[in-house]
């Protein structure tokens, strides 16, 4: 199937390449994938308090939270140029290999995510002695964030470095 002008303009800005300074290394990279998790946390933990608690005092800090969530994550699509985000035909062969073993690692860490949750929410249940309903909803939304951001996160550390022009 050929490439629409939309495949076209995706793959244009994911791969635009005036930010690649910010994450041009491993230890950028990191740092990213690190701000982007303590921002998606704060994010949700925040909506999720907004939702379940009291007042709206926490929709203040999801939306200041926002914008540079936002940004971090325009910077990983530009730093795996669109893994995730591009159609399969406009991948190479290797970039869709990558992006099966981005989906299935981040698969298997999102399974272990929801064991945890399923024996955390069951501890909170027994030792609060409340009702498991009460800690179901906010870790299950939680759990859906971690499951929807994974595959980012992933591939934002699998990113090999570019070699420069001085090395072959």
């Amino acid at each position: 199937m050929t490439a629409t002008r939309y495949d076209r303009r995706m793959y244009a800005v994911m791969n635009d390449r005036r930010a690649a300074a910010a994450y041009a290394t491993m230890t950028r990279r990191r740092l990213l994938v690190g701000a982007h998790v303590a921002l998606t946390v704060t994010g949700v933990g925040a909506w999720i308090g907004t939702v379940f608690g009291p007042g709206l005092g926490q929709a203040v800090v999801v939306v200041v939270v926002m914008f540079p969530w936002i940004l971090l994550t325009g910077l990983l699509n530009g730093s795996t140029c669109g893994l995730l985000e591009l159609r399969g035909r406009m991948l190479d062969e290797r970039q869709l290999v990558e992006r099966d073993r981005v989906r299935a690692l981040a698969h298997r860490i999102t399974l272990w995510l929801l064991v945890a949750a399923v024996f955390g929410a069951g501890a909170y249940g027994l030792l609060a002695d409340a009702p498991l309903r009460a800690a179901v909803t906010p870790v299950l939304i939680g759990v859906l964030a971690a499951h929807w951001m994974m595959p980012l996160w992933v591939a934002g550390l699998r990113v090999r470095d570019d070699l420069g022009d001085d090395e072959s």
